[in-house]
C-alpha cells in the first residue's frame, strides 16, 4: 500500500516529541515587503475562499464548507478555468494542500461546535478521483483550518484556538481508507497578538490560525492568522524542528477574512480570503525571508514533553499564553459563541 508517496513499510512515524513552540511576532516584520494585489476573485461560486495552492501555472482554490468535494482551477487573472468535483459530501472543508505527485488534499477538519467523532482528509486527483481518510484525535474534538504536508506526504494539522494556544497533530502511521487513523499530538504553538489591521474580529483574529502552506520542495512552511503569516525554514524535512524556531512574520493587512495561503514555485507567498470581490495578493520572495529566523525559541521555561507523549505541566503558570489585553480576553467568551452560532449550519457527517 502506498499513501501519498509513502510506502506503508517505509513510514517513519518517529517519537511524539512534544515542545512548546515560540510564536512571538519578530521585530523584523517591519522590513518585509508589503503584499501586492495580483487580481480579484469575482466569480460568485467562490464566495468563501479558504484554501489555495499553486502548481506554477494555475491556482487551485476551495470554499469553506460545502456539500460536495469541489476545487476551482484558476488562471492568474483569478478567473475560473474549470472545476474539479466529486460527489463525496464533506462536513467542513477548511484548507488545501498539494503533494509532489500532483494530488490535492482537502482538509475536512472544521469543527467549530466541537461535536465531530472523526475528521478527514480527502485525497483528490486532478481527474476527480477521491479517497477518504478519516482521522481521530487522542484528546477530544478540535477545530482545524490549517494543513501542512511534509516532503514525505505526512500531514500536520494545526488547531484554531481562541487564546492562540494552537496544537499540532499528525497521524501515528500510514493513512487508512476510510480509516480512521489515530492522530497524535506532537507540539503546540503560542501565538501572540499583533496590531496588523484586518480580519472579521479585529486584533483578536491575529491569534487564530486560519491556514497553512509549504513550498514545493518543503524547505519553507508558513502558517497564517486572519492578519499575519509566519515563515519557517525547514531542514531535512523536519517540520517540528522548524516550528521550534522563531518565525519571520509577514503582515497581511486589510484582508476581510484571510484564510487562504500558498507558495508559488519561485517562493512568492500568495494570500486570499473569503468574500466575492476579494483579491489574491502576493509577497514576492517571501520564502527567502525565512532565512532570517535566528533558530531559537523565545518561550521561556521548561519543555512540556512527557515521557509518555503527554503534556506534564499544561496547568502551569500560563507563561506560554498570549498576552491579550483585558478586553480581548472578555471577547473570547462572546466571540467564541458567535463563531459557534455562525456555523451551526454545518451538517454532521
Amino acid at each position: 500500500m502506498e499513501v501519498y508517496g509513502v510506502r506503508a513499510g517505509g513510514w517513519i512515524a518517529g517519537t511524539a516529541v512534544l515542545a512548546v513552540l515560540g510564536f512571538a511576532p519578530p521585530a523584523s516584520a517591519a522590513d518585509v515587503p508589503a503584499p501586492e494585489t495580483l487580481c480579484t476573485v469575482t466569480d460568485p461560486r467562490i464566495s468563501e475562499l479558504s484554501g489555495l495552492v499553486s502548481d506554477g501555472e494555475r491556482w487551485y482554490g476551495i470554499n469553506d464548507g460545502g456539500s460536495k468535494v469541489q476545487v476551482f482551477v484558476l488562471g492568474r487573472d483569478c478567473k475560473v478555468q474549470k472545476v474539479i468535483s466529486q460527489g463525496t459530501d464533506p462536513y467542513d472543508v477548511e484548507d488545501l494542500a498539494r503533494t509532489a505527485d500532483g494530488k490535492l488534499w482537502l482538509a475536512d477538519t472544521g469543527d467549530n461546535s466541537k461535536k465531530r467523532d472523526t475528521v478527514a482528509l480527502i485525497e483528490l486527483s486532478t481527474s476527480g478521483k477521491a479517497t477518504l481518510h478519516r482521522l481521530t484525535y487522542p484528546d477530544g474534538q478540535h477545530d482545524v483550518e490549517a494543513l501542512i504536508m511534509d516532503p514525505r506526504g505526512v500531514p500536520y494539522l494545526i488547531t484554531k484556538d481562541v487564546l492562540g494556544d494552537a496544537k499540532v497533530y499528525r497521524p501515528t502511521g500510514p493513512l487508512a481508507s476510510p480509516g480512521p487513523t489515530p492522530l497524535e499530538k506532537v507540539g503546540s504553538l503560542n501565538i501572540k497578538e499583533t496590531d496588523t489591521p484586518g480580519g472579521p474580529i479585529g486584533s483578536f483574529g491575529s491569534v487564530l490560525v486560519t491556514g497553512a502552506a509549504a513550498t514545493a520542495d518543503g524547505s519553507v512552511i508558513a502558517l497564517r492568522t486572519y492578519t499575519d503569516a509566519y515563515l519557517y525554514a525547514v531542514s531535512g524535512g523536519d517540520i517540528m524542528a522548524a516550528l521550534q524556531r522563531t518565525p519571520v512574520r509577514v503582515p497581511l493587512p486589510g484582508e476581510k477574512q484571510g484564510e487562504a495561503l500558498a507558495f508559488e514555485p519561485d517562493g512568492t507567498l500568495l494570500s486570499g480570503g473569503e468574500g466575492v470581490g476579494q483579491p489574491i495578493r502576493a509577497v514576492k520572495g517571501a520564502a527567502a525571508l525565512a532565512g532570517r529566523s535566528d533558530g531559537s525559541s523565545p518561550v521561556a521555561g521548561k519543555s512540556t514533553a512527557g515521557t509518555n507523549g503527554t503534556d506534564e505541566d499544561e496547568a502551569g503558570d500560563g507563561a506560554g499564553l498570549p498576552v491579550l489585553p483585558a478586553v480581548g480576553v472578555a471577547l473570547v467568551v462572546v466571540l467564541g459563541g458567535w463563531f459557534g452560532f455562525s456555523r451551526l449550519r454545518r451538517r454532521g457527517r
